[in-house]
């Protein structure tokens, strides 16, 4: 219901209207992620923006229609970057190049901040129970990819039968979170590739070849 009454709102904007609100919602989606929802104000978020306060309140009225738009921002993001690797994948092969890529991704900002959805769940679960619904569901899409993922290697041979990709996923899952936060206090991703090495080590136990 609250992505139709978005499209709706979209269908209304001008053009210039449109780039406008993107501006700001990317603007809030940038500080939120590096400073943390509750650092971020609604001033912080204009001056970044570069906008009036009409034209930010015309777009949010106030910071909760921001965060919502922010976490959809986010997961959109996120699965859309980890759909690259794990639509694909259907070995103990592809789950090390997605390892690959994802300690690639938290070097690049040395660990710092985290995991974009991790950061928000982390400030935002206990506050509001709407957001706390709409992340578990997208943690749930994000851990589906994985399941689905092993549930292709699986029948396709490479892992055992007696292998459950649902467990492994939520344990891989896990794997991320934690090496996320280890990364982020650390400012290394060191941390992550170890979780991580761990979780597919886990995995690698039900192969059904060790060379698939």
């Amino acid at each position: 219901m609250a992505d139709q009454a978005r499209d709706k709102n979209d269908a209304r904007l001008t053009e210039r209207g449109r780039a406008t609100r993107n501006r700001i919602l990317r603007a809030a989606t940038d500080m939120m992620y590096v400073r943390g929802v509750a650092a971020t104000t609604l001033d912080d978020v204009r001056t970044a923006s570069g906008t009036s306060k009409s034209q930010l309140y015309r777009h949010y009225p106030d910071k909760d229609a921001l965060m919502r738009d922010v976490v959809a921002l986010q997961a959109s993001e996120v699965l859309e970057w980890h759909q690259q690797y794990l639509t694909r994948l259907k070995s103990l092969r592809g789950l090390e190049r997605w390892r690959d890529a994802l300690v690639e991704r938290v070097a690049l900002r040395e660990g710092a901040y985290g995991c974009p959805l991790g950061s928000l769940a982390s400030e935002l679960a206990d506050q509001d129970e709407g957001i706390r619904k709409t992340l578990a569901q997208h943690f749930e899409e994000w851990e589906g990819l994985l399941r689905a993922g092993l549930e292709r290697a699986r029948d396709s041979g490479a892992l055992r039968p007696d292998a459950d990709p649902a467990a492994l996923a939520t344990g891989m899952m896990a794997a991320v979170q934690g090496g996320y936060l280890l990364a982020q206090t650390a400012r290394d991703p060191g941390p992550m590739k170890i979780s991580l090495d761990m979780a597919i080590d886990h995995i690698r136990a039900y192969a059904a070849d060790e060379g698939s």
